[in-house]
């Protein structure tokens, strides 16, 4: 294989593994976090970051992700190879890729979150902002949490419910119970569309390859808080009152508030896609 071929193959393969980011992870976790009444009683809320749009296109740093040849040289042939269909064009493409997505888990949220329009470019718009730690929930209509966030006080102090933690658990679940491998075929498959949806964003395939890796590192670097959670009042705003987790983005932010075992769960997807990325046989040792 020539060095253009190569080159050429491995930045549709960055594309593709880059949207697969955005559904799987991100999508995942991050999902809407609706807003609630502020109340005088022990039910509050911890108010969302802005999730407008970015307008300004930060500088990425440019990563190589090896190139993925088990679609072309399978060592196992055993395994039937899947028929490359024709490809719709970018516009067209909404049916073709939720007839494939909705394969990845048997879970029905599944299904409800890929009624919208737009897939393959509300995907590259969404993990473009995860990249820059932003939460974009207006693009991907996820699953809300269930129930109202609550908190409590002992004295002057105020703390975050470990019961909130529930709220987040269905979300995570279906995002847990996503096949990996699966979808990476079809995210081989459809890496030419892909390629469309990123580059009307402005973005290069290796460009394309730092905000995927960008994003995973958010969601795995999040910390997992095990101890209570304690809040300080702004206002009618609750913030964290521990400085460093008041500092991290509003995605580390929304890991933190979805409770340490939805956080590793999440964590886990990540650091098993990032393998899936950087491991050119696509397995996973």
């Amino acid at each position: 294989m020539n060095t253009t071929k190569s080159s050429a193959t491995t930045s549709r393969l960055i594309l593709s593994l880059g949207t697969l980011a955005s559904i799987v992870i991100i999508g995942g976790v991050l999902y809407k976090v609706q807003q609630e009444s502020f109340m005088e009683a022990e039910v509050l809320t911890i108010p969302e970051q802005s999730l407008e749009t970015p307008t300004q296109v930060i500088k990425v740093p440019e990563a190589m992700i090896p190139e993925n040849n088990s679609l072309e040289e399978s060592k196992e042939p055993k395994k039937p190879k899947i028929k490359q269909p024709s490809l719709p064009n970018l516009d067209a493409s909404d049916q073709f890729i939720r007839d494939r997505l909705v394969l990845l888990s048997e879970k029905r949220d599944l299904v409800v979150w890929l009624t919208t329009d737009d897939i393959l470019r509300r995907s590259a718009s969404y993990l473009d902002g995860l990249a820059r730690g932003i939460i974009l929930s207006n693009i991907f209509p996820l699953s809300s949490p269930e129930g109202g966030f609550s908190t409590h006080s002992d004295e002057q102090t105020i703390w975050l419910n470990a019961g909130n933690y529930e709220r987040y658990d269905n979300t995570v679940s279906v995002i847990s119970s996503l096949d990996m491998d699966l979808a990476a075929q079809i995210f081989h498959l459809t890496r030419p569309l892909l390629e469309g949806a990123f580059s009307e964003l402005g973005y290069r395939p290796r460009q394309m390859d730092g905000i995927i890796l960008t994003a995973l590192d958010q969601i795995m670097n999040t910390p997992v808080i095990f101890e209570p959670i304690q809040l300080s009042r702004d206002s009618v705003n609750f913030k964290f009152f521990d400085s460093k987790l008041e500092s991290l983005t509003p995605l580390q932010k929304q890991l933190v508030r979805a409770g340490p075992e939805n956080t590793r769960r999440l964590q886990k997807q990540a650091k098993l896609l990032r393998i899936a990325l950087m491991t050119p046989s696509g397995r996973q040792q």
